[in-house]
């Protein structure tokens, strides 16, 4: 197994690329889709959310109401700190699993993790200690927040918020085997990730 951990800020277009990787055979480990897994009504963690924060972030429906999440927890460092604390150890052991079911294999496995790199810079070495490279999709900020604005119906400050909590473009390019820019189109966008793709293939 060759494992590549992927990763790039919030309108990145991170996902992608993710999705790219896979239609060249790459297998995906995706940490923000086992999140809204384990943010389901009824499961552990969206349990231990509510019992936290109440019925003000469960929608009408039920479900995880994620702008009430969001607008909670990016305004305090202290909920920030709580949310993670409950988010990140139940994604770490899912993922993990996922890991051990693919170890014996010959995949090229993926692991899009968003929080590679901590908001103050630090790498989370814990969490790249198994990995044989890291792939950065890298975009200017306000183009990401044109992109979340346009396509994803982000406020434009909010938009902006989010990628302030995040580390910055310099700090994630630093831990980085291979960049790709994705301040282009796909047509520019298709090159690069054959060019990744070709590197992780290298790897084995």
């Amino acid at each position: 197994m060759i494992e590549i951990g992927l990763t790039g800020g919030i309108g990145s277009g991170k996902s992608t690329v993710a999705d790219m990787l896979v239609e060249r055979g790459a297998v995906l480990i995706d940490a923000d889709r086992i999140v809204r897994e384990l943010q389901e009504p009824g499961a552990p963690v969206f349990e231990a959310m509510v019992e936290r924060w109440g019925n003000a972030i469960v929608a009408d429906d039920g479900s995880l109401d994620r702008a009430a999440v969001a607008r909670i927890v990016f305004a305090d460092e202290d909920e920030l700190k709580a949310i993670n604390d409950i988010v990140h150890p139940a994604v770490g052991e899912a993922m993990q699993s996922r890991r051990d079911e693919l170890k014996e294999t010959d995949a090229i496995v993926v692991f899009d993790i968003p929080l590679l790199v901590k908001p103050d810079g630090d790498p989370v070495e814990d969490r790249y200690s198994h990995l044989q490279g890291i792939i950065v999709v890298d975009v200017h900020a306000e183009l990401a927040v044109e992109r979340l604005v346009t396509f994803r119906g982000f406020d434009a400050d909010d938009a902006r918020g989010r990628i302030a909590n995040q580390a910055s473009r310099e700090a994630r390019c630093a831990v980085a085997d291979v960049v790709i820019d994705n301040s282009g189109d796909l047509d520019s966008l298709g090159p690069q990730v054959d060019a990744a793709w070709e590197w992780a293939q290298s790897l084995a």
